[in-house]
């Protein structure tokens, strides 16, 4: 059935036939009720009318002439409107909220997050969101490597990095060993483009060039340390591990950074410490 085919889509349909509580677009055989109350004024008959097809409540294929603020083919930012037993609910612009079910959610979510998702059809033929948008997603972006652009975590691997898409819209990856900080799926952040892979995707990096970075890193270690009564009970020979859980940082950023503040005179390091001067 053509009306069928096309759920989750707009469509031009003809007016075939009016009634007290809308009319039906389509043709006599496969046609699908508008509302009354979404009728633009003065139709008739034989009239073609712009609509998006969903379903409602009961699971019956519904007509409207309200964009949804995400269609198939589609991947936009939404809110969370409420949770539930099967998932949450999402705000999509049209009176029937969307569902997100648990099994489609990259992170747990709650209500006022925003999320990246796409629309799909589910084995029963209802409209949900996905979160699991990476094939989704465009790989043709105008950047290039230094480029900073702005873009939303969709989701954290531990054996990737963490997957965001650039301008909501464009395949981007912050690789394992670039993640730091204390980011959650939904945040949105500034990147710099490190490079373009031969397919379009891009790697991304939430720190400044090494050198930059340095002189940021340092200064956030030297607050970071007034915060924790002006010592760390460690030194750059500490584990990775410690190093990042204390500090955010890699082993090697702390190690310059410590450098850094050395050379300046600012920081002393004794056998099991470091102290500010």
């Amino acid at each position: 059935m053509m009306i069928e085919k096309n759920l989750g889509k707009k469509v031009s349909l003809m007016v075939v036939k009016k009634v007290d509580f809308g009319v039906y677009l389509g043709t006599s055989e496969d046609k699908v009720l508008l509302p009354k109350k979404q009728v633009p004024e003065g139709i008739e008959i034989g009239d073609p009318v712009e609509v998006f097809l969903y379903k409602d409540s009961k699971n019956r294929m519904i007509a409207t002439t309200r964009e949804p603020l995400l269609m198939l083919g589609q991947v936009k930012v939404l809110k969370v409107l409420e949770t539930c037993k099967i998932g949450a609910f999402l705000d999509w612009g049209l009176e029937k909220d969307l569902l997100l079910p648990f099994r489609e959610q990259t992170a747990e979510v709650k209500p006022g997050d925003e999320c990246l998702v796409s629309l799909y059809v589910d084995k029963s033929g209802r409209l949900c969101a996905t979160m699991k948008v990476y094939e989704k997603l465009r790989k043709d972006s105008p950047y290039k490597k230094d480029d900073k652009v702005q873009a939303i975590i969709y989701e954290m691997s531990d054996n990737f990095g963490w997957f965001a898409a650039v301008d909501d819209l464009f395949c981007g990856l912050i690789p394992k060993r670039e993640t730091y900080g204390g980011c959650r799926v939904g945040d949105r952040i500034e990147a710099r483009v490190t490079g373009v892979k031969p397919d379009g995707k891009l790697d991304l990096s939430i720190r400044e060039k090494a050198f930059i970075q340095m002189d940021l890193d340092a200064e956030r270690m030297l607050a970071d340390l007034e915060k924790h009564g002006g010592f760390y009970s460690f030194t750059d020979k500490a584990g990775a591990e410690l190093i990042k859980k204390e500090t955010g940082l890699s082993r090697n950023a702390f190690k310059r950074a410590v450098g850094r503040l050395l050379k300046e005179g600012k920081i002393i390091i004794t056998e099991s410490e470091i102290r500010i001067k």
